[in-house]
């Protein structure tokens, strides 16, 4: 598996030499390519910085040493440059799109994500993918001389695909593939809305860049919630032992280091179980694209399925723990009552808005100085999607507790 380094990149990469450029035109850099420019913007974004306080799993005040939305999407990076290292693809776009993958998601996870889809439903619903378009493309305020960040088109496709093709056969397959009906879903309305404006292509697949994210979000997400969930007593040793992968990885473990601390064991074991996933992503994709022979990454696109993926075999395996996962701990009790709790909050905060608007900012109320419901109702989405949890706990003291205004 090794890769000399650095190696150069393969043709049906994605190649910043050759981007498609910007929305917006403006001169390009002269010390850094138009992706690793893309990746700067993502972190010095207002958007970024809020992720230090927006949940993972655990609410931000639970402990110290969780992850958060900030700390998952830095390991996300990690892997995903890893993966584009092995296969000699753009490390900085690959980079780019696991910092940025997650910058949509409301407070309190896909709590709020799913309160929100509930109350927009009859305004065009709520999309935490459309909504990370919607800050990179419109919400970020950074720049004079266009909206958003006026990221690359390949970086902004990546964004909005990384999962796969959004219309048409490709996305119907996909559907299917996940129980989610004969049809894929309409177009979320954040999605619909860019579209018009700029061709993303939304029925082909992304780049190889864009899927290394994509994994490498699987990835980071099942082995750090082990290790958070370990560590929060939500499910024991022991118990992990009987689900393949961690309880592999903790044999192997323990007969290497017979008189290592529970800590350590779980570390070890972690670090060996993200190890062997990159490993075996990697002989998967190698194993596509020996059989699709890519000369573009045009041809990358109009592919069938996704390139970079786990073998049967490691799907499996993964699709065991992650059932584990959900009920030993993303439906926890403890876990439950905090999400009970952050629906309230989620769910309040948008119904005042939209009952008293003037309750607002001013900087939020513009959006409808028509009287329109519908603007009215995205841009209290967007307030509240960019909150962090302790901004929205903040903001529901003071709008419903007793003194709390005070």
């Amino acid at each position: 598996m090794a890769v000399p380094f650095p190696a150069p990149i393969k043709p049906y990469a994605c190649n910043a030499a050759q981007t498609r450029g910007r929305l917006y035109d403006e001169p390009e850099s002269q010390t850094r390519s138009p992706f690793q420019r893309d990746r700067d913007r993502v972190v010095h974004s207002i958007a970024f910085r809020r992720l230090k306080h927006k949940t993972q799993v655990f609410f931000y005040h639970e402990g110290d040493h969780y992850r958060t939305r900030l700390t998952h999407s830095l390991e996300v990076a990690q892997v995903g440059r890893s993966l584009a290292r092995l296969l000699q693809l753009d490390e900085d776009l690959a980079e780019c799109l696991a910092l940025a993958h997650d910058l949509g998601h409301s407070p309190f996870g896909h709590t709020g994500e799913d309160v929100l889809e509930e109350v927009m439903a009859p305004y065009g619903g709520f999309d935490h993918n459309a909504q990370t378009l919607r800050i990179l493309a419109k919400l970020e305020q950074r720049h004079a001389a266009f909206p958003g960040l006026n990221l690359t088109w390949e970086t902004l496709e990546g964004v909005v695909k990384h999962n796969g093709p959004l219309i048409g056969p490709g996305a119907d397959a996909i559907a299917r593939e996940r129980n989610k009906g004969d049809k894929a879903p309409p177009l979320p309305a954040a999605l619909a809305e860019y579209a018009e404006l700029h061709d993303l292509q939304l029925h082909t697949w992304p780049g190889l860049e864009a899927q290394c994210a994509a994994l490498a979000d699987d990835i980071a997400y099942n082995n750090h919630d082990v290790d958070d969930g370990l560590r929060a007593g939500l499910f024991t040793l022991e118990e992990a032992m009987d689900v393949p992968l961690i309880g592999e990885a903790i044999r192997a473990t323990r007969e290497k280091y017979p008189d290592c601390s529970e800590p350590l064991l779980v570390a070890e074991a972690v670090s060996d179980m993200i190890g062997e996933m990159v490993a075996d992503v990697f002989d998967e994709t190698n194993r596509r694209l020996a059989v699709l022979k890519p000369e573009t990454a045009e041809d990358i696109r109009h592919a069938e399925r996704a390139m970079v993926a786990f073998s049967d075999g490691m799907f499996a395996k993964v699709t065991e723990l992650r059932t584990f996962l959900f009920a030993r701990m993303y439906r926890h009790w403890k876990v439950m009552r905090a999400r009970s709790h952050a629906k309230r909050i989620v769910r309040d905060l948008f119904g005042v808005f939209m009952a008293e608007p003037e309750t607002l900012p001013p900087e939020w109320r513009h959006a409808w100085a028509d009287g329109d419901e519908q603007k009215k109702a995205r841009a209290i989405c967007d307030y509240i999607a960019g909150m962090t949890d302790r901004f929205a706990i903040r903001e529901h003291h003071k709008l419903f507790d007793a003194g709390g205004w005070v």
